[in-house]
């Protein structure tokens, strides 16, 4: 920094006391004679005029004033040295007020005048005039690009295809285009003013109210979502989704509000729940109609044809006997064996219809046969594991059972490749849990989804019907699983509904009638 005064001036004391603070000061500080010649000038303001040191020290004040405001400058500080003011703002006297660059550039200031008293040449004491000059330059940029994203924002926020208002202390301040369309207004006017709750149904204000305070309350980037019903300016109502968040950069009771009509998704979501249902219980209805035909028909096959198989038989029988020696009886020797043969046919087509002793002896007999007559097909292992008590199910439910483990098995003999499978169905709790387990190589991805393939996707639906859930996955050590978990009635039966599981070699006591065996393993045929 130079000195304070130039020529033969004596250097003033008063300016090299405040020297240091002066040098360091972030606004631009200069110093004029009466003459207005610069005697100070500090490192800030030699940076804001764009000059050095030597250039400005007893040059004229004027090289840093626009040339139209030079002669408004000198008279302002002709007056201001004739009063006895000691300082005063320049700001509050001009509306804009510009310096100069030393390489012509103009910019905005605000400039902060004030008068001391410092030795002269002559030693006499002589007025000194210091400005302090603040660059407004980058300040007025930054409003001005402020200016033009608050411009921008209003337009994007106008034309915004989605409904959005704000409120301040619940009265509404702005709504867009999308919104006065939305609640069937003509003019923004018709809504802001208006406390916001008049846009709802009755019955949804207190909720909208608690809604609010929980925004408000929350942190400024939280987002709270729900769903209520508005009344539209023509009385009618509108289901709508809404997100509220205290405005960001706003007060706390600044709120923003998004509205989105699901009008006619919540009533087409509702039409397709309905169809769903509908069509569930047509399928239930479907099921019940096929159980009760497949019921009838293999009751007829076991009692009406297979009596009259029986009969036939013993008749047969009866002319071999009669006809003994004779060429004759060896035909009648292939007949009988022609019609066990037959016999045996109806017996299994009434059996893969519906085994009658899942009427007659009950789940856990019907699942044990089963099981057995798919290890003999299949030639594989198949272990059953069940609970000594049957389960308190009703017939439709214990329906669904065995035909959930007969599809099961029905997948594992067209796609696992297995060798063992294993059967397990216990009471848990409230629910009847069972799980189909085998070796095999596993469910591929997206076998649900595969096209023409309902295997899965019928014993979900089985499933579905008695407000259960089945999960079909591949489990650690390889194989598939199947694993399904239904709702036991509301009201059980008076039987202990779980019991520890016995191994069949440990019951010799025990009849080694399928019904009542409580594991058992099928082993491959010989």
């Amino acid at each position: 920094m130079v000195g304070p005064c130039i020529g033969d001036a004596a250097p003033n004391a008063a300016l090299f006391a405040c020297e240091g603070a002066v040098r360091t000061a972030f606004e631009g500080v200069i110093s004029v004679d009466t003459e207005h010649r610069i005697v100070l000038i500090n490192p800030a303001a030699l940076h804001m005029f764009g000059c050095t040191e030597v250039e400005a020290l007893g040059s004229d004040l004027s090289r840093f004033i626009p040339a139209e405001y030079r002669d408004d400058h000198a008279a302002h500080v002709r007056r201001f040295a004739d009063c006895t003011q000691v300082d005063r703002v320049m700001a509050q006297r001009r509306t804009d007020i510009y310096g100069l660059r030393g390489n012509g550039e103009r910019f905005p200031v605000t400039v902060t005048i004030s008068k001391s008293f410092g030795a002269g040449a002559l030693g006499m004491s002589q007025p000194l005039f210091t400005a302090v000059v603040k660059d407004l330059s980058v300040e007025q940029a930054l409003r001005a690009q402020v200016h033009e994203l608050k411009h921008q924002f209003r337009c994007l926020f106008e034309v915004a295809p989605v409904a959005m208002l704000i409120t301040e202390d619940d009265i509404i301040v702005f709504v867009n285009r999308s919104c006065i369309t939305l609640l069937g207004a003509t003019c923004s006017e018709e809504l802001t003013g208006r406390p916001v709750y008049e846009l709802l149904h009755a019955d949804s204000r207190q909720i909208m109210k608690a809604r609010l305070q929980n925004a408000l309350n929350a942190p400024s980037s939280a987002l709270c979502m729900f769903t209520e019903q508005i009344l539209r300016k023509d009385g009618s109502l509108r289901r709508i989704e809404m997100a509220v968040a205290v405005l960001p950069g706003a007060n706390k009771s600044t709120v923003q509000m998004v509205l989105n009509d699901v009008t006619e998704q919540t009533q087409t979501a509702q039409d397709m729940e309905q169809s769903r249902l509908e069509l569930r219980g047509l399928s239930a209805s479907l099921m019940a109609a096929r159980e009760e035909e497949r019921r009838r028909i293999s009751r007829e096959l076991h009692d009406e044809l297979g009596q009259s198989l029986s009969a036939l038989k013993m008749e047969l029988a009866e002319v071999g006997e009669e006809l003994h020696g004779r060429n004759s009886q060896r035909r009648v020797t292939r007949m009988l064996d022609m019609l066990d043969s037959t016999v045996a046919s109806v017996r299994n087509i009434a059996a893969d219809l519906r085994p009658l002793m899942l009427d007659d002896l009950g789940l856990n007999a019907a699942v044990e046969w089963l099981a057995r007559e798919y290890a003999r097909r299949m030639d594989i292992e198949v272990s059953v594991r069940l609970d000594e008590d049957e389960p308190p199910i009703e017939p439709c439910m214990s329906t669904a059972l065995y035909r959930l483990v007969q599809e099961s098995l029905n997948n594992v003999s067209r796609h696992a490749r297995a060798t063992d499978v294993q059967i397990e169905m216990r009471v848990e709790g409230a629910d009847v849990v069972l799980t189909i387990q085998d070796n095999g190589i596993g469910f591929p991805a997206g076998l649900a989804r595969k096209e023409n393939s309902f295997g899965l996707l019928g014993m979900q639906e089985r499933v579905l019907l008695l407000q259960g859930k089945m999960e079909a996955d591949n489990p650690p050590g390889g194989g598939a699983r199947i694993r399904i978990r239904l709702p036991l009635p509301a009201k059980p039966a008076k039987q202990q509904l779980q019991t520890p599981c016995l191994h069949h070699e440990a019951r010799q006591d025990m009849p080694a009638h399928p019904s009542i065996d409580t594991e058992q393993t099928c082993q491959r045929r010989p």
